[in-house]
């Protein structure tokens, strides 16, 4: 998993309000605003050093994928944890 951020986002993400592209998210299919959403990287690995000898591969990932993720599932997933002041 990512590392926690605190959800905490500002206005400073664009020159221009209402011209932001626009993701889906990965975990609930709700559509929202880029700069809303958080990163969430996640690979296949493979740790048995034998397997991972026969074929070949030397950092041991063979696959990392981008997945977005809203404010409301990254809060329930835990990537992200609320403000608390």
């Amino acid at each position: 998993m990512s590392r926690k951020v605190f959800y905490k986002r500002g206005w400073n993400h664009t020159k221009t309000r209402g011209r932001e592209t626009n993701t889906t998210c990965s975990f609930c299919g709700r559509i929202v605003p880029k700069y809303k959403t958080f990163a969430v990287y996640r690979g296949f690995g493979i740790s048995d050093p034998s397997l991972r000898k026969e074929i070949g591969l030397g950092a041991g990932m063979i696959s990392t994928t981008k997945f977005y993720a809203c404010p409301a599932c990254a809060r329930h997933r835990r990537i992200v944890k609320k403000v608390r002041k």
